[in-house]
């Protein structure tokens, strides 16, 4: 399978699809009776109301397995258009797919699923960075998308360490270039705070931002067994470490730099947990298309076809047992 994915061929495409929905086999054999999904954090549901409580679980699943198939065929584009692999083909969206599916709060819809679509977003513009002789609008415009999905998961505001975090990796400091990014994310949230104080509420306002002063946890309650899933994938995030270690100076030093980026931005991902009290697990959604990207690295420069076809088969029977066990 990953031999196959590793073309473009528009057949993949096909292959893709079905591949969404086997891999969502295990919720569609025992539908939850409701599923309910909030597409808005409480403060910005003054500005608007979106219906969502309305789908069927059936319809909520259904939905959620093509949007993560939209998704997936977005993030290769990405990677394939700033050439990250060695050769383009569609292991990023076979990779993303499958790293989607790994928890059963994974296939379901879900404010960070939505998210993802601004995280790729964010991926495509922080690696145009590198190319273009002034940053500031790509900035402003990267702050902008932060906010609205700030505005969806409150979270996602901790992508705003990305916007230094990828200056620092790619270019000189300007300090226009440092401040567009946060001109931006304040312009939504200006008008936020406009639209609280035309409705009395701006005593309410900084009440947005109390997550932020969250104490960073000292202790987990953590099942073990529920994430034995993961086993196959830290190996094969080892083993594509070892593997972009090996080709690092060989590298350009464009995708060294891309790299490095999306290792900050998996990090951030992962810890941003903190900032929400009701943490729910679909929020390492966001951990998925940084990590996809590394996931798809390996696969595309593995040499011996009988252990990357073992180790992936392996990956994706152990989704499966799990979900359905």
């Amino acid at each position: 399978m990953i031999n196959q994915f590793r073309s473009l061929n528009p057949v993949n495409l096909l292959l893709l699809f079905a591949f969404t929905f086997f891999m969502r086999m295990a919720i569609f054999s025992d539908l939850p009776t409701d599923l309910q999904f909030e597409l808005l954090e409480s403060y910005a549901k003054f500005l608007i109301a979106i219906p969502f409580k309305s789908f069927s679980p059936t319809g909520n699943v259904l939905l959620a397995g093509l949007i993560v198939f939209f998704q997936a065929i977005l993030f290769n584009r990405v990677i394939n258009n700033h050439t990250l692999l060695s050769k383009p083909g569609y292991l990023p969206a076979l990779l993303y797919v499958t790293a989607a599916s790994l928890f059963m709060p994974f296939l379901i819809l879900s404010p960070t699923l939505i998210c993802n679509f601004l995280l790729i977003w964010i991926m495509d513009k922080f690696l145009k960075i590198g190319k273009s002789a002034n940053a500031v609008m790509i900035m402003f415009d990267a702050g902008m998308i932060i906010a609205i999905g700030t505005l969806i998961y409150f979270p996602f505001i901790v992508m705003l360490i990305m916007l230094w975090l990828t200056l620092l990796l790619y270019r000189s400091f300007n300090w226009r270039e440092w401040v567009s990014g946060l001109v931006g994310f304040l312009t939504i949230f200006f008008f936020v705070g406009v639209y609280y104080y035309w409705n009395d509420s701006l005593s309410q306002f900084y009440k947005i931002w109390l997550p932020l002063g969250n104490k960073f946890p000292s202790a987990f309650k953590i099942n073990y067994n529920d994430y034995l899933v993961l086993v196959p994938v830290i190996l094969m995030m080892v083993l594509a470490s070892l593997q972009l270690r090996e080709n690092f100076f060989r590298s350009f030093i464009s995708t060294r730099k891309a790299f490095q980026m999306l290792f900050f931005m998996f990090i951030i991902s992962v810890l941003s947990f903190y900032t929400k009290s009701d943490f729910r697990i679909y929020h390492f959604l966001m951990c998925v298309p940084p990590g996809a990207v590394l996931l798809a690295y390996y696969f595309s420069n593995a040499r011996k076809r009988w252990f990357y076809e073992s180790l992936f088969l392996i990956l994706v029977f152990a989704i499966q047992y799990f979900l359905f066990v």
